[in-house]
């Protein structure tokens, strides 16, 4: 079974992708915050990161970065889920590693679809 991190300030937003997550048979554990994520990650590597780029102190821009320069987690696939749905932040998300960015707030297809193409369902 997979399992995935899922980084976002809004826990009411953790816990819907969480849940979501649950329904699709993937293993998810929820972090509030930047620090608490890259511990988490480093702790028990997930199969797949949900990560919200507008988050107080560190961005997640710069836990992307810092998550791509680690060993044992560059490979780990990063779907950016936020609400700036500009075009700049989408290129900027490849461009630092994402897989892919998923606008706020997210559906259940979306989250299935990034899943199959993983291969991690």
């Amino acid at each position: 079974m997979a399992n995935a991190l899922v980084i976002d300030d809004n826990r009411q937003m953790a816990s819907s992708v969480c849940e979501m997550l649950k329904v699709l048979g993937v293993t998810p554990q929820a972090v509030y915050g930047p620090r608490d994520a890259i511990i988490m990650a480093q702790k028990n590597t997930p199969d797949i990161v949900f990560l919200d780029i507008n988050m107080p102190g560190v961005d997640g821009f710069e836990v992307l970065s810092y998550l791509k320069r680690m060993p044992g987690l560059s490979e780990v696939p990063v779907v950016i889920v936020t609400s700036d749905d500009q075009p700049e932040t989408a290129e900027k998300a490849k461009s630092k590693g994402a897989l892919c960015l998923i606008i706020k707030p997210l559906s259940f297809d979306e989250l299935e679809k990034v899943l199959q193409d993983t291969k991690l369902i």
